[in-house]
């Protein structure tokens, strides 16, 4: 105890020089700014950044570097919940429940869900990753392409529950979506798919331009169909109270808050999970142990607070297999793993007794950013509500022109603001058919992760199929999945059809 305690010391001592806080509060609020902008993001963000670094200390470097990171979780919800769009990849699921709030008159009471989630969540999965960090990344590894493909069948299988469609049009919107994810390049043999010759297709879809497309663009239609004088949010009540959760809303998000930092912690350590699998997941445990699980979709305080703070926890619990391992978890991580080495140094077992400053001194400064960003968010509710006031007439164009940008800027190129529009026209057919876009979207991203770990597990397996039954993990995940997708099968014949969609109205 009295090593750690010394080890803490030292990170306090790095991390509470005036010029790493002040590169804390840089890194933070930039990637809050990263995360309300869309399409940016925090890996195009760093890239952007590594030059920044050769002329800084590494521990400096990496302070800045990360709280980027973890601030543009925070960012990424503003938007999600406000107008529906996702500044992030893993703020989607906070667009059900969150805009759902904001349409109810209490965007206020989600952002502050979000925000207060979040903050739990960071300094949770900062106790972890000090108590815990070494022995969780150890048993992270264990976790191979062939459990991940259980995983994410079981995830897709899930993705059906997500909204309240009739089962059989949530499982066409999940094979939809896997569709969609096998646009570009093969990723083992380099072929081109569904590319049409077309060199910007070579990448696949983004992400980012499909869920702006989807949700944003989408939902402007449908607002101009309904209204063309107003937006339809204008009876808020702007006094301090009304804008943070009341008793009700926090008894229901609260518990999510701490479900949602566990699950997020442990999926966060995992190669290839992402804060994006960490936040669905939470959205989809939610509604299962929910006593009032048809409330969600139409605002339910569970399905904010528990992506949100699992999206966080996430964030800062992927640092563990990088600092401890030398193993970068996503693509941020590598950047970062780049930064570490660019300047000499070797992220891995041996970080930890060659360089404990720089080690403790990130882990610490993790702590200070999280108190930086709720002091920056909770005082920002009022204002970012009163956006919710600008007329439907001036924030539909702005919103159209924001998504634009946000596309255009992924790659400058216009191919991508055309698939916007497409995308956007597509939504909005969607909810005209009453089809909901999240399971469309959800199993877009685990579609990528499904194809590149069974193509791996192949290539382990040496082209047997038996591999899947020989690991108990994996073999347990896909009978679960194969359980999931029968059950939703069979209530398609015996439950009476959804007439009406949480996210149509």
């Amino acid at each position: 105890m009295a090593s750690l305690l010394d080890q803490l010391w030292l990170g306090l001592t790095v991390s509470m020089t005036l010029q790493n806080i002040l590169l804390c509060t840089l890194g933070v609020s930039l990637g809050m700014v990263v995360g309300v902008l869309p399409g940016l993001g925090p890996a195009a963000t760093l890239s952007l950044l590594l030059p920044v670094t050769f002329h800084l200390d590494l521990a400096g470097a990496l302070v800045m570097l990360s709280g980027v990171y973890y601030g543009a979780m925070y960012g990424g919800s503003i938007t999600a919940i406000l107008v529906r769009i996702p500044g992030e990849a893993a703020s989607i699921v906070t667009c059900i429940d969150g805009y759902a709030m904001a349409k109810r008159g209490r965007a206020g009471a989600a952002l502050g869900l979000s925000a207060i989630g979040s903050f739990i969540a960071g300094i949770a999965a900062t106790i972890g990753i000090v108590f815990l960090g070494p022995t969780v990344a150890k048993y992270a590894l264990k976790f191979t392409a062939v459990e991940y493909v259980g995983l994410v069948l079981t995830g897709l299988a899930l993705a059906t529950l997500v909204t309240q469609m009739p089962p059989m049009r949530s499982i066409l919107m999940v094979a939809l979506g896997l569709l969609l994810a096998t646009v570009g390049l093969d990723p083992i043999w380099g072929d081109g798919r569904y590319v049409f010759d077309n060199i910007a297709l070579y990448d696949g879809l983004n992400i980012a331009v499909l869920a702006m497309g989807l949700f944003g663009v989408a939902e402007v239609l449908i607002v101009a169909e309904r209204s063309r004088k107003s937006s339809p949010h204008l009876e808020i009540d702007y006094s301090i109270s009304n804008l943070l959760p009341n008793r009700k809303e926090w008894s229901s998000g609260g518990p999510a808050v701490a479900r949602g930092s566990i699950l997020g912690f442990f999926l966060g350590v995992l190669p290839g999970g992402g804060t994006a699998l960490a936040s669905f997941g939470s959205y989809i445990l939610e509604r299962k142990i929910s006593r009032t699980p048809q409330e969600f979709g139409h605002g339910a305080p569970a399905g904010v607070a528990g992506p949100e703070s699992a999206n966080n926890a996430a964030s800062q619990s992927s640092f563990i297999p990088l600092l401890c391992l030398g193993i970068p978890s996503n693509l941020v991580m590598a950047i970062m793993m780049g930064a570490l080495l660019i300047q000499g140094v070797t992220p891995g077992p041996r970080l930890l007794t060659e360089h404990p400053d720089l080690f403790w001194g990130v882990i610490i400064s993790m702590f200070i950013g999280n108190i930086i960003l709720i002091f920056m968010n909770l005082p920002l509710i009022s204002l970012f509500v009163r956006l919710l006031k600008v007329p439907f007439s001036i924030m539909s164009p702005a919103i159209i022109l924001f998504c634009m940008i946000g596309a255009y800027s992924l790659r400058s190129n216009v191919v991508d603001v055309v698939m916007l529009v497409v995308a956007g026209a597509a939504g909005y057919i969607f909810r005209k058919l009453r089809l909901d876009p999240a399971p469309l979207v959800l199993s877009f991203v685990l579609g990528d992760i499904l194809e590149k770990s069974f193509r791996q597990a192949l290539i382990i397996g040496r082209g047997h199929l038996t591999i899947f039954i020989e690991r108990p993990l994996a073999a347990f995940f896909i009978a679960l999945a194969a359980l999931l997708l029968l059950v939703q099968i069979k209530n398609a014949f015996t439950k009476p059809k959804t007439t009406e969609l949480p996210m149509a109205n």
